[in-house]
Order: C-alpha cells, then structure tokens, then sequence
C-alpha cells in the first residue's frame, strides 16, 4: 500500500500505533481520566479543507501536488535562515552585489538565488611573513627559507640590513574585506613591506640592530594600517613583530669586527672618562686648597704688616715726645734679644782689676738640671 492510500484509508503512514497508546495522555499515570489521543483522520481532514481554500474546492489527483509544492514552497522559503557563529560576521549578497553585513547571531534572507551569505571568520588572526618562509611553507624539514628580494633593505646611513619579520591581521570589515581587495594576504605583505622599507630608509643600522627595533615595528604598523584604510579593505592590523635583524650574511664577518672595534672604542673612551672623572676632581681640589692656602697667607702677611706698622707709628709717636728714653728703651730691648743666648763677661772699665766677679747663674742652673 502507498503512502498516499494509508492516508485517505485513515491508516498511519508508519504502520500500526505503537503498544499502549490510545489509553493515556502522555506524562499519564493511569490514575486519572482516560483522554483519546488526536484523531489522525481529523486531522488529515481539516488540512484538506485548508488546501481547498488555496485550491479554488477542487479535489482528486490534484491534491498532493498542491500539498508536496506548498511543502517545497515552505522549504524554500525557510532556506533564507542562517545563522552567523560568535567568531563570524555575516556578509548578504543580493543577486552578488554586497548589501550589508550581519552581527553573530539567527537572521534571514531571501532565499536563494535571489539573496545568499558569506560568513568568514573576523576573530582568526592570520599572519603573512615577509624576508622568509617557515619550514612548513619553503618544504624544508627544518629551519626557514630565507627571501633576500623581501629582506635586504638599504638604511639611512647606506648600509644594508637583513630584516625578517611577521604581520598579524584581523578582519576588521567583512564587506570591504571581500569586495575591495582580490587579494588579501598579497596585499597585507605588500604594503607591510612598503612601509617597512621607508621606515629603514630613516634609521641608522646601529639604531635597526639594537635598540630601535621596537619604534620600527610600531611605525610600520601605524604606516601599514593607513595605506590599508586608503584601500578601504577592511584589515585591521595587530602587530608587526621583526623576527631578525641582521647585516647581509656575505658581510657579517667583517660586520662583526666593525662592531667589536666600536665596542673596543667604546671600552676606552669609558676608562678615559673614569680616570678623568677621578683626576681633574682631584687636582680641583688641590688647586682650591693652594689657593685657600694662598688667600690664607695673604691674610697673614698683611694683617702682620699693618701690626707692625701700627706699632711702628706707636713707638714714633713716643720717641717724638721722649727721644732719649726711647732711643735708651730700643736699644736695651734690642740688645736683650741680641744676648739672650750666649753666655757674658761684663767687663767694668772703672773697676780696678778690669773683671768683675760675677755668680754665673746660667751655668748654675743647667748643673742642677742635668741633676
């Protein structure tokens, strides 16, 4: 028996009813009220008056088709569902032309040809490499593959670096990512490798090779990300990150030598610097205390010289007014300084004998001290 004759004779298309059924509703105990389940008949029933409504009341062999087409029409109409993941974003074509976009999440076309849905993944970061290719990519066991066309750049003091390095890149646009630019990963490469050429060509190799490597990477970045906006492609880019940064390999021997005279030159001018540092401190201070020393002096000498000057013109003053006692004073001053270490004879002309006996305390007194 057909499918279409079990269903006019009121029979379920699936064979018999399953065991049990018929006596209770579902989720039943048996303890309630028996309920009859839906009559299949009914139910067939009143779905053809529906179909007659939209049929004009015919009937006969037309029916199922009317049925199966308002089944495809239902079908086809429900194919304009789609859902975008959390990780993509919804890109509505109508007849191939770009309409907009859609966030994640259930939306609806209209169903095809008329409308269809790209959904590319716009939380992928992707990364194109630039002056080499990895293992994977250049079909070597090991190591990478070096591209000296991508990698030799002339710098700004006119030598040549080696520079390899890798650009990371999101999907920032999924509409302007699939409709302005052919070809993405070419295009990245491309304009990381303009931006990064005009970059070398401002620095210094010494500045490319030590410590400007991460002010070059953000310039390219920041250089890169504007052409791609220019081209309104809809790439945002992440992160440029140099992999190597070295002189070209015919070279870098005597590149090395280069750099172990610089940091000879380096080392010395270093040590000079410390051993100035620690003499001329040294000899400013010497030089300081001489001249403390001098100032010192000076101060000596004059404030002596003006003492004596002043005593000078006080003696003058009292030789004017008393020039014999002062002349007597002077010179008994003058000889006590002269005799105070020698030992005398005083010889009195107007004694009978010439000499005059005298107690000789000096010798007395160094006697009793060497006692």
């Amino acid at each position: 028996m057909s499918f279409k004759d079990k269903i006019f004779n009121n029979q379920s298309p699936w064979g018999s009813p399953p065991p049990g059924g018929g006596g209770r509703a579902p989720g039943g105990n048996g303890s309630g009220s028996r309920q009859d389940p839906p009559n299949l008949d009914d139910i067939i029933k009143n779905f053809q008056k529906t179909i007659n409504k939209f049929s004009g009341g015919k009937s006969g062999g037309s029916r199922p088709i009317i049925i199966g087409l308002l089944i495809l029409l239902g079908l086809y109409i429900a194919s304009g569902l789609y859902r975008v993941l959390p990780d993509e974003q919804g890109v509505v074509l109508r007849f191939g032309k770009f309409v907009n976009t859609t966030q994640p999440g259930l939306h609806y076309h209209l169903p095809m040809p008329i409308e269809r849905v790209l959904t590319p993944k716009v939380t992928k970061v992707n990364r194109v490499d630039v002056g080499f290719r990895p293992a994977s990519d250049s079909g070597r066991s090991s190591g990478v593959g070096n591209v000296p066309e991508e990698s030799l750049m002339l710098t700004g003091d006119e030598n040549i670096v080696d520079i390899n390095y890798s650009v990371f890149w999101v999907i920032k646009d999924a509409g302007k990512f699939l409709f302005n630019i052919q070809s993405p990963v070419e295009t990245v490469k491309a304009t990381s490798e303009t931006a990064m050429r005009e970059v070398i060509a401002k620095n210094n190799i010494q500045t490319i090779l030590t410590e400007g490597r991460a002010n070059i990477e953000v310039e390219v970045q920041e250089i890169t990300q504007m052409i791609l906006d220019e081209y309104e492609s809809g790439i945002q880019i992440t992160q440029v990150q140099t992999q190597q940064a070295d002189p070209p390999e015919q070279v870098i021997d005597a590149f090395r030598d280069v750099q172990a005279a610089r940091a000879d030159r380096e080392r010395s001018k270093n040590e000079a610097e410390a051993y100035a540092n620690d003499v001329i401190p040294r000899a400013r201070g010497e030089a300081e205390q001489v001249l403390q020393q001098a100032e010192a002096y000076k101060k000596e000498v004059v404030a002596k010289a003006e003492g004596e000057a002043s005593r000078f013109l006080a003696i003058y003053n009292e030789y004017k007014n008393a020039k014999q006692v002062t002349q007597e004073r002077m010179y008994l001053e003058t000889m006590e300084k002269v005799l105070a270490d020698i030992d005398k004879v005083i010889i009195d002309k107007e004694s009978g004998s010439g000499v005059v006996p005298y107690l000789p305390l000096p010798e007395l007194k160094k006697s009793g001290g060497n006692n």
